[in-house]
């Protein structure tokens, strides 16, 4: 059973408050299922414990508002940004990299929140921290 939603990763107060349709295309959904299946998913099973998601799919137009990154792994539904309840981004980071789980990106973003990001075939498990 998958303890996530696709209304969790589409949901956008942004999009929202400018009445823009956030629905992603379906390359979109495909890579947000890979995401769900094989990082989020796993994640969440061996945390035993929710993962808020904060900020998941954004189209171009909610992600220039936004301020993300032109290039943003948001944009293609590859990439989440979530908070666990009790956890520090940092401590979140460091369960993630000694959990084996693959992931493309996984990033401490300003000590607020982890950003993980999955792109199949293409991970480099690259894990950092944003100030």
């Amino acid at each position: 059973m998958l303890n996530f939603k696709l209304s969790e990763l589409i949901r956008s107060d942004t999009a929202v408050q400018h009445n823009i349709n956030n629905m992603p295309d379906i390359n979109s959904l495909d890579c947000m299922l890979e995401l769900i299946v094989n990082c989020l998913q796993p994640i969440r099973e061996k945390l035993g414990k929710p993962m808020i998601i904060t900020s998941g799919y954004r189209n171009s137009q909610v992600n220039k508002l936004v301020g993300g990154a032109s290039n943003s792994q948001h944009t293609k539904g590859q990439a989440v940004d979530f908070v666990v309840n009790g956890m520090t981004p940092a401590q979140v980071v460091e369960f993630i990299q000694n959990s084996k789980i693959e992931y493309d990106q996984l990033i401490n973003e300003y000590n607020q929140w982890t950003h993980i990001s999955y792109n199949k075939g293409k991970n480099k498990m690259l894990a950092f921290k944003v100030n």
